[in-house]
């Protein structure tokens, strides 16, 4: 049986996203301390353990069909690398940063300067769409430092938190470009392991989906369930069961987590009561 090839980041929070999303699947990793590859259970997959920024010169190369990577390292070195499913975690920024004493008014400011960067194809791109010219200085890591030790004037890179800007005594000036868990596609994938990826975008999609939402139930009078239910999404239309008491009803219904808070005042006008909001593991549409 063909199995299908996935690279995942080896370290870090991305491998911990990553591999939380396949164990969510249903696909569990056989893999030991410092491992780089691995067999799975549950379905026919093979899991590498690479370094991010090595990922998409194995895609391009065919030697892994699938990978899960932050979408800024493909705009930074792979942006001939389709994407196959947004995944909506690990999300960052990648930015320029002063240090706090710098005066910065707007982009203009760093024309002419120093800016030390892992992501120079990105910088060098931005900052001629700003028709900025700048020297840039390469990194592999420790990137913030650069301004403190008078190596750059300003430097690009990842940000999350902002707490590692702060405490190397930089601020955030301009946001170049967000960035999020994608799910990339080999153009050399095969039409056999296709077919499988098509199966573990459908078990994503129902991760996702019920990551992104909650199970709603709640009380409510007779008279008051057409008001409530015009309230309501659902996938379908809201279920409604009667209570053993006369004139209540159950009403039970999915609702997006981002919207809840919303509408909660809404229900309450209304007359809902007993609200209990439920995590979902899955949803299958």
């Amino acid at each position: 049986m063909s199995k299908i090839k996935i690279a995942i980041q080896k370290s870090g929070r991305l491998n911990e996203d990553s591999v939380k999303i396949l164990k969510d699947c249903g696909i569990s990793i056989d893999n030991g301390k410092d491992q780089l590859k691995a067999e799975t259970r549950n379905f026919p997959m093979e899991v590498m353990f690479l370094r991010n920024g090595d990922i998409p010169q194995y895609l391009r190369d065919g030697v892994v069909d699938i990978a899960i990577i932050g979408e800024n390292v493909l705009i930074e070195k792979g942006k001939d690398i389709a994407i196959a499913e947004r995944l909506n975690f690990s999300k960052c920024k990648v930015s320029l940063a002063v240090p706090k004493d710098f005066e910065y008014n707007s982009i203009k400011d760093l024309d002419g300067k120093r800016i030390a960067t892992s992501y120079p194809n990105t910088v060098n791109e931005y900052l001629e769409t700003k028709g900025i010219s700048a020297e840039l200085h390469q990194i592999s890591g420790s990137v913030e430092i650069a301004p403190n030790i008078g190596l750059a004037d300003a430097i690009c890179d990842i940000v999350s938190s902002g707490s590692t800007l702060f405490k190397n005594n930089l601020k955030e000036v301009e946001v170049m470009l967000t960035s999020e868990a994608v799910l990339a596609i080999s153009p050399k994938i095969s039409k056999e392991n296709r077919k499988l990826l098509e199966k573990l975008q459908f078990r994503i999609k129902s991760v996702l989906k019920a990551r992104n939402s909650k199970y709603v139930l709640l009380n409510a009078p007779n008279d008051k369930i057409e008001n409530i239910v015009k309230i309501l999404p659902g996938m379908r239309s809201p279920t409604v069961l009667p209570l053993a008491e006369k004139g209540w009803s159950s009403i039970h219904t999915v609702v997006e987590k981002n919207k809840f808070w919303d509408i909660l005042d809404e229900l309450k006008e209304e007359g809902a009561e007993g609200i209990l909001v439920c995590p979902i593991e899955k949803m299958v549409l």
